[in-house]
């Protein structure tokens, strides 16, 4: 009797549960916010790379060539806290067709450019001064997390007015949401440019030259959002 009870109890306490946890009417819809923007700086990768037979010799050669990149960088009056020194390295290669071992060392400086106007001043004078690889220039926003709050609610609002469109047929009306997921990714434009000196022609003006494209900073962000339906 004690176990016919118990069974009973069970089967009304799972009825309950069901009952109480129905599914609630709701309609799921994704929303798209975009910000363009002109970006006011660029982050710059800029690497020496020496090569030579002496790992000594190989590896004076290339501070003395950083050293020069970082003087030029403080005659520029960018602050100190706007570039440092992202990676060094001094690698042995062994050439087995040879049997000798070389050495490669490299250093990386990342630079944060504030001033776009010093652009070509900069890339031409690391140049002269030794860079001799360009690893990666990415132009961005002072304001960016600003510009990402803005591109946020541009996509909630799209979001409900989508929403909002789709129960109107049905006489319906949203209510508050659920859930949302954010599924947002930002786009930085890489430029075009020539930082060569000499590469545009011995006989052309530097002050009429243009070796760089900044294009936007275009900043999506991506929503979907499920709202109750009243």
């Amino acid at each position: 009797m004690k176990k016919v009870v118990v069974v009973i109890a069970c089967l009304f306490t799972v009825l309950t549960y069901s009952q109480e946890t129905k599914q609630i009417p709701q309609i799921n819809v994704s929303g798209e916010g975009k910000v363009k923007v002109t970006p006011d700086q660029a982050l710059i990768l800029a690497t020496v790379e020496t090569k030579g037979n002496n790992s000594k010799e190989v590896k004076k050669l290339n501070d003395q060539q950083i050293e020069a990149v970082l003087k030029l960088v403080k005659s520029m009056n960018l602050a100190p806290a706007d570039y440092k020194t992202k990676r060094v390295s001094l690698m042995p290669q062994y050439d087995y067709e040879k049997k000798k071992t070389s050495y490669n060392a490299t250093q990386t400086i990342e630079i944060i450019l504030r001033d776009l106007s010093k652009y070509d001043a900069l890339m031409e004078g690391l140049v002269d001064q030794g860079i001799n690889r360009i690893d990666n220039v990415t132009f961005q926003s002072s304001k960016l997390a600003q510009y990402q709050s803005d591109a946020r609610k541009l996509a909630m609002k799209e979001a409900k007015m989508k929403a909002e469109d789709y129960v109107s047929v049905l006489g319906q009306k949203i209510g508050s949401a659920v859930v949302i997921t954010d599924s947002s990714q930002n786009y930085y434009p890489q430029p075009m440019y020539s930082a060569m000196k000499g590469a545009m022609g011995a006989q052309e003006d530097a002050t009429t030259r243009e070796t760089m494209a900044v294009g936007e900073i275009e900043i999506v962000a991506n929503v979907t959002v499920s709202f109750k339906l009243e």
